[in-house]
């Protein structure tokens, strides 16, 4: 176990620390951990413990992240550590995000090494994923600038809970995220992930709004809780007012797994349903994912609806994008973040050591 000094947190008078890392605000006793299980009091000061520790390092298509919009065809490497400040009863990644850290890190990786693998490895970017970048705030900063003196991008993978302070901090040295907005309503939040909205919205209008990150979103839709129509078009209508209508958004099916395994599988047509939603709604760009959909995959010109990028889970079948990044029938730029020619990395996935 790792430890080292923590930002974002102060002393109370009874002797405990405050982390003023996420909403949850954890006071914390001597030696006790925050609800993430990774930040701790030591000696009176928040520490980090997992700090230069990863739960394993793989290189994955980028868009596995899933990111459509971000340099497709390339490859990311990805890394993890343990622990979680949400709560979700539907975790898919429970295994690392509700674990604790000595049962998980099995790696020993300096940002400098995880920079270096990338590099080695022909990688484009370095993506904070598995569990939440916002709990190993200090690792992941060091990191991406590690990454940035090589000319890697880096990728945060969130649920978005973080204060305003470390959100200023975290952003300014990440160049794209997809947020997980869990679904649209103080209920579904409170009662199936511990958390709030209303901490989430405001993360994704600081991003859209006031920072130069590449922004997409994802939903895992669960049958019987963020399905309904209703739900659908009101998160909808709030991207496009809040983000505009070029935010990409990913509908992703969910399978029954943690604590949510009474809740059936998500069927494919739930998926196109919702993405229909969101279309009519206004919004440009919006996929379907964990299912074998290639009209969902499929990124098209907002202006004309030319096919640009044609996917099949994560390999490209066609890409149509001129060198600048713009539809070559009309001259619409796509938003986005594209490369001269795509890469093609494919669907593999290789697990590679620091």
């Amino acid at each position: 176990m790792s430890a080292h000094p923590a930002r974002y947190w102060h002393p109370r008078a009874d002797g405990r620390v405050v982390c003023d890392l996420c909403p949850r605000e954890c006071a914390l006793s001597e030696g006790q951990r925050g609800l993430c299980f990774v930040r701790q009091n030591q000696g009176g000061a928040l520490a980090l413990t997992t700090y230069g520790r990863s739960s394993g390092l793989c290189i994955d298509p980028i868009e596995k992240k899933p990111l459509s919009h971000f340099y497709p065809g390339s490859s990311v490497l990805s890394l993890g550590t343990a622990g979680c400040n949400l709560s979700c009863k539907f975790c898919q990644n429970w295994d690392i995000s509700k674990s604790r850290d000595m049962d998980t890190l099995a790696e020993t990786a300096s940002p400098t090494a995880i920079a270096a693998a990338a590099s080695r490895h022909g990688c484009k970017s370095v993506a904070f994923t598995y569990n939440d970048p916002t709990i190993f705030i200090e690792y992941a900063m060091d990191i991406a600038a590690a990454c940035h003196e090589r000319d890697l991008k880096t990728v945060a993978v969130t649920a978005g809970y973080i204060h305003a302070a470390p959100r200023r901090d975290l952003y300014a040295v990440i160049d794209a995220a997809n947020v997980d907005l869990k679904g649209f309503s103080e209920d579904f939040y409170r009662s199936l992930t511990g958390a709030h909205l209303q901490s989430v919205l405001e993360t994704l209008e600081y991003l859209a709004r006031e920072t130069a990150v590449w922004l997409e979103i994802t939903t895992l839709v669960i049958p019987g809780h963020n399905d309904g129509e209703a739900e659908l078009r009101r998160q909808c209508e709030w991207i496009l007012e809040h983000l505009g209508p070029e935010v990409p958004l990913h509908f992703s099916a969910f399978h029954p797994d943690f604590e949510l395994l009474d809740v059936p599988a998500t069927p494919p047509a739930s998926l196109r349903r919702a993405r229909a939603i969101a279309r009519q709604v206004g919004l440009r760009h919006v996929y379907t994912g964990n299912v074998h959909d290639i009209e969902g995959d499929t990124t098209s010109c907002a202006r004309c609806g030319q096919a640009l990028i044609i996917r099949d889970w994560y390999a490209l079948l066609e890409y149509r994008l001129d060198t600048a990044g713009a539809c070559p029938s009309c001259g619409a730029a796509l938003a986005g973040c594209f490369d001269p020619a795509p890469g093609d990395f494919g669907r593999r996935r290789l697990r590679v050591r620091p």
